[in-house]
């Protein structure tokens, strides 16, 4: 049982047990260009958005709840440069990201070497690219 959904990274289902998350972290960018000013504070003028990026954290109990498969799905969209949609299940569309990179810490193995417990890190950086392109990139998955 993988229990409710909270959240979506493209085809790739965060679930309550399994695949899982634990926290995520944004970070948005700005740019600002400083202008120096004869006898007054220098004047700042906005030159347009920077990026964004979002980490999301969790822990997978593969033996005891599964989800690794899916670890490995996102793995796999890493590598072949696929953009993915991220959404909550209250209906917040973050937009589309591109995976820049997936860590993962395996532990608690047993006697043969299969993990009990992988902690895994996700880190995505929006993607403005037009949405039809992604629909295209997704379906190159399957």
């Amino acid at each position: 049982m993988a229990g409710p959904i909270p959240m979506a990274l493209g085809p790739f289902m965060f679930h309550a047990h399994g695949f899982g998350y634990t926290d995520i972290e944004r970070s948005l960018e700005t740019r600002w260009s400083t202008l120096e000013t004869a006898g007054r504070m220098d004047a700042q003028q906005w030159t347009g958005p920077g990026s964004e990026t979002i980490l999301i954290n969790g822990v997978l109990f593969p033996q005891e709840f599964g989800g690794q498969t899916t670890l490995d799905g996102v793995r796999l969209a890493a590598r072949q440069g696929v953009p993915l949609m991220l959404v909550s299940i209250g209906g917040r569309v973050f937009g589309t990201h591109t995976i820049q990179g997936v860590e993962e810490t395996q532990s608690l193995h047993d006697r043969i070497g299969t993990p009990g417990q992988n902690e895994y890190s996700i880190e995505l950086l929006a993607y403005p690219g037009s949405f039809l392109n992604v629909i295209g990139a997704v379906a190159s998955i399957f």
